[in-house]
This record gives C-alpha cells, structure tokens and sequence, in this order.
C-alpha cells in the first residue's frame, strides 16, 4: 500500500530534513523533479527546444519551485513567462533565477502556451482559490499550444485551493471549482490526501510521486493507505493439492425476494466470482437463483442453510418482519456479516444497530452516501475518510464508504482508499455483486479490512472492464469479474 500523509505530517517531515541541508537544496530537489517531468510532457508535444510554458507564482514556495523549474526549462530553450499574482511576494531566488536563464514575467497570461505550470498555492492553502485566481484558473482552457490542442496543465505538489487534508473542493456561486484542474500533479515527497479521496482527486489528473528524500523524516500514522494491486495478489488464498470446496470456505447469501430476485442472482453471482468454494443461498428467491447459477445449495431460510463461514444480507431482501427476522439469524450467527442496503435500512427502522457492538465476530457494512445519511443523520461531508472512522468507530465494524474514491474505515482509526473506482459503477445492482465478492472473501478467511479492501479493488476494476463494451450494467460487471481476477494471477 502507498501510504498518504497529513499536511501537519509533511511539514514536520520536511522540518526535520531540511535541518540537515544545505539552505535551499530542498526546494532544488523539487523543482528538479518537476522540471523532468514538465520537460517530458513538451517532449511528447515537440520538445522543450521553443515550447511556451506559462508559470503561474503565488507568494509561497510552491511559487519557488516553479520558478526554479521555469528556470531549468529555460536554461534548455523555453520561452517561460511568469506571471506573479502577488508580485511582491514571490520566492526572491527564485524569480532571480528564471531572469538569469531567461525567462520574463508578464502581467497577463500570453495568447498561447504549451504548458502551464500551477504554482499558485501549497499544502498551506485553505478556502479556495480568491476570484482573480479563480478566473485565471478557469481561462487556462482558453490556452493552446504549437500544435493547436489544449495547454497541459501541471500542479506543484497540489491543485491549487483544493483542502489538501480532506480532498473537498469549494465551488463558486457558478458551479465552478475554486481551483485548478491539471492534467498532471507532481507531488514531492509523499502522497497527500487531496490526490486520492475527494473530488480534489479528480483535478490533480494523473499524479508522480517525485522523491526528494523525505520518506526516512515522515513518522507517526498516515492519514490512510492507497490499495495496490500487490496488495490483493499477497492477500489472495492460495490453492493446494489438498484443498476442497469446504476448505476454501463457504459462503452464506441471505439477499433478494420475491420482490428483487435479480438483487439474490447479482449478490450471488459476485460470491461465485470470489475464493470461496461454496455458495449457499437462503431467500424466497431460489428459484431464480438456481435457475441461473445451478452450483448454488439454495433454500428458504437462513435457518435450513446450514453451516457458513461468512454470511451475506440484504441486498433486496426488503424492509418487513420476516426480512429483519432473516437480519437477526445472520447476527446470531457467530461468523462475519456483509451488511448492503436493506438490511442497513433495517439496522436503523428495526432499532438492530445496538446488536452490533455487542458482537463478537467481524462485521462489514457497504453504504453509499444516503445510507451513510440514515445511519449517522447527516451526510459525509466534506471529509469522508473522517466520516468513514466515525462511522467504524460507533458501529464497531468496517465500513465500506462507496463512491467514486471508496473509503474503508476501520473501529481502530485505520483507513484506506480504493483507487480503481469509476462513474460508470453507479447503476443499479453493481452494488448487490460488491456485497457478495466481499463476502466471498470473507469466508475465504480474509481479514475484514482486507476483503473490503480486495473487494473495493476488484469491482472497481471490473467496472472498467466492463465499459469497454459500452453502457455498464450489473451483469455485466458480475462477468467482468471473471477475466479480472484471472489477470491477476
């Protein structure tokens, strides 16, 4: 896993290296980094040779990292303008620099450039970009290069006025972010939150982790963990010569009913997907169920399905008496539980949220943001890592947060993001396979973290799979999983 830091984190980091450097290595360690990569950028767009990079500088030393990396690009034939948005504070050295190797500052952006350099505001920046930079930021589609397509736009470290520690993005009156959206973000020594969770994430593009020598000072706890595909490889149960259907664990799917068979066929296909070498099925619809997946042991009730290792529920199992009778059998039993959708639905009508903390084996709840609302009476907010630990903490579960970024959390604080997720999930029933590829992995004997994880992981990638035929559906998604998981070994 790739660790992600706070800024606090991170200037304490950056305190104690720069203690044993020369004055100003640091910042040159930077811009060097940025300079390379700015500079492979203009090679796929006909070289640094004659490119136009626009910087834009604010007052701090993200603006002096761009101006050192202005400077480095000059020196090897770029026409770099920078225009200072606070010119009586930008980095001295720096804008010095970029004058002895050439480059100008100009007081409006030119009619065309290459590349912009984003250098307005750090880590310390809060609130959002001001409306002169917000403009600014906006007009940058406005600039075209040598070869008549748009400018790429590169971030220093982050977007500029993002909420670096929280990935919330402020929005003008307009709809607009009040930051920049680049194509790129080169960040300097470590991961930050707003380059991986919220819709910050989204506006950092693709993101370079350039190291500057900072990874021995960072201590303490990251904020929370990316998940990498090394990560669900090293997780993965492991066959042998003796392994048996029982061995590889059996999984129990109390969802669907006569209302939602197709919420039992999705849940369960997702649970065939997974480790496991057995699906029971317990619902009112079996019929369906075995009518398209005929390995399944289906039955009932949750009380004739017999012995599981992890059990799945809710999933358009419905809201009434029998189906919150169905939700306490799987809570008597003393194996992990999935908990999706209506049986979330049932924790909070049915008055069942209290049965939790009190249980002894693991539990995994799947909200998306609404359910968060009905469980907690308030949306995630701004910072949904914060609101995931929160929820973890008070349920003592793991609570997988969907989204586009979904956050697992964790009831001892840990947390975690998935960075394979994609728009085109968000359709009905991708969910009902997610539930049961996580309880797959559940009954597979993986920690309950990790199954949430590996899941989160695996759907996400089988969404995306998925969109190369066109419009997603469920079923579509429950099939991609297949070629998915072969991939990865």
């Amino acid at each position: 896993m790739r660790p992600v830091w706070r800024v606090a984190d991170v200037r304490a980091a950056e305190a104690g290296l720069i203690a044993t450097l020369p004055p100003g290595a640091l910042m040159q360690r930077a811009a060097a980094g940025l300079a390379r990569r700015c500079a492979l950028l203009l090679g796929d767009r006909g070289g640094v040779y004659g490119a136009r990079v626009l910087l834009l500088i604010g007052s701090g030393d993200n603006g002096g990292d761009a101006l050192f990396a202005g400077a480095h690009l000059a020196r090897r034939g770029a026409a770099v303008a920078a225009l200072l948005l606070s010119p009586g504070r930008a980095h001295a050295e720096g804008l010095a620099a970029l004058r002895a190797a050439g480059g100008r500052v100009v007081d409006r952006p030119p009619a065309g450039a290459d590349l912009v350099l984003d250098g307005i505001v750090g880590i310390g920046g809060t609130g959002g970009l001001r409306e002169t930079a917000e403009q600014l930021a906006a007009s940058l589609t406005g600039q075209r290069g040598r070869d008549g397509g748009p400018a790429t736009v590169v971030a220093v470290d982050v977007p500029s006025g993002v909420a670096v520690d929280t990935g919330h993005v402020p929005l003008t009156d307009a709809g607009r972010p009040r930051a920049v959206r680049a194509d790129v973000t080169v960040a300097f020594g470590a991961l930050k939150p707003a380059l991986v969770v919220g819709p910050a994430a989204e506006l950092a593009g693709e993101v370079e982790l350039v190291d500057i020598g900072l990874t021995p000072w960072l201590r303490g706890t990251p904020a929370l963990q990316v998940i990498e595909q090394t990560d669900v490889v090293g997780w993965w149960p492991e066959l042998g010569a003796s392994s048996e259907k029982y061995t590889r664990g059996v999984v129990g799917v109390a969802t669907g009913s006569a209302t939602y068979p197709g919420a039992a066929v999705l849940s369960v296909a997702g649970a065939l997907a997974g480790p496991t070498g057995l699906v029971r099925y317990a619902g009112s619809a079996k019929g369906e169920v075995l009518h398209q997946h005929p390995s399944v042991i289906a039955t009932g009730r949750v009380a004739d399905a017999g012995r599981v290792q992890a059990w799945v529920c809710g999933s358009g199992l419905g809201t009434g008496e029998e189906s919150a009778a169905e939700l306490r059998a799987v809570l008597a039993a003393p194996v992990p539980v999935v908990l999706d959708a209506d049986a979330l639905t049932l924790l909070v009508d049915g008055k069942l949220a209290d049965r939790l903390r009190g249980r002894d084996a693991p539990i995994v709840v799947t909200p998306h943001d609404r359910e968060y609302a009905r469980l907690c009476g308030e949306m995630p907010g701004e910072d949904r890592v914060a609101a995931a630990l929160r929820l973890a903490a008070w349920m003592n579960a793991v609570v997988l947060l969907k989204g586009d970024h979904t956050i697992i959390g964790t009831p001892d604080g840990r947390a975690y993001v998935n960075p394979t997720g994609t728009p085109v999930l968000a359709t009905g029933g991708t969910g009902d396979v997610l539930a049961g590829l996580l309880g797959s992995l559940l009954a597979a004997g993986l920690a309950p973290e990790r199954a949430a994880a590996a899941a989160a992981y695996l759907h996400g990638l089988a969404g995306r799979e998925a969109a190369r035929g066109g419009p997603v559906t469920a079923p579509d998604v429950a099939t991609a999983l297949r070629p998915v998981l072969a991939r990865l070994g």
